[in-house]
């Protein structure tokens, strides 16, 4: 059993990645700017607590004693660049202070690679306010990548459609590289639960390390 914190726990993929390590037995302690708006989380066995994933001396104080971290957090009320770079940041910090060793990433399927050194967010005619967004987590990425920290990151990207926010959990992905994971014939589509299997199996049995990775 892992003492797990989920920051943005609050969100689509957090709530499930909450649900997912529960389930499994481990301790969560869930990290929401409001614990009023998401009561259930503390009623599925999860610590619920206030934090700020731009606050490195919060992010310290709440991280210490636990063994991994899970990044879902999210902003739309704030640019997305000046969010995820502060965000990355203070969570390499706080959780580096805590001797936290290591963090996953909830990224987004538009920094993957349609082919060698083309991303879904290079492609002609993308939307300009989706570019926007993609381009907070790109520096988010770019953030880690330039770290000189002692916590052991990971980026998991599902693919760069809406994910299913209602289909049930099956267990079942595809993971690994930087491209896109091409959907099989009669493929469902990719779910938040799905997501935080990957996620909560990587806590367990760790197979990547300081690189972006396609989940799908």
């Amino acid at each position: 059993m892992s003492r797990i914190i989920i920051f943005g726990a609050g969100g689509r993929a957090g709530r499930r990645a909450v649900s997912e390590a529960l389930a499994r037995g481990h301790r969560v302690t869930a990290v929401v700017r409001d614990p009023a708006r998401c009561p259930e989380l503390a009623t599925l066995g999860a610590d619920l607590v206030t934090g700020d994933a731009t606050d490195a001396d919060s992010i310290a104080a709440l991280s210490a004693g636990h063994d991994v971290a899970i990044s879902a957090v999210a902003r739309m009320d704030l640019p997305s660049s000046e969010f995820y770079v502060a965000a990355t940041e203070a969570l390499l910090d706080g959780l580096g202070r805590a001797l936290v060793g290591r963090m996953l990433v909830v990224g987004i399927g538009t920094l993957l690679e349609t082919e060698p050194g083309v991303r879904v967010l290079d492609a002609p005619g993308f939307p300009s306010e989706a570019r926007e967004f993609s381009l907070g987590h790109a520096a988010e990425l770019e953030v880690l990548r330039g770290a000189d920290t002692d916590v052991d990151w990971l980026m998991l990207a599902p693919p760069p459609v809406v994910l299913d926010e209602v289909a049930k959990r099956t267990g079942e992905y595809r993971i690994g590289g930087s491209t896109v994971i091409a959907d099989a014939a009669g493929a469902r589509p990719f779910s938040y639960a799905d997501l935080a299997v990957a996620l909560i199996d990587e806590v367990e049995r760790p197979k990547h390390s300081r690189e972006l990775v396609a989940v799908g």
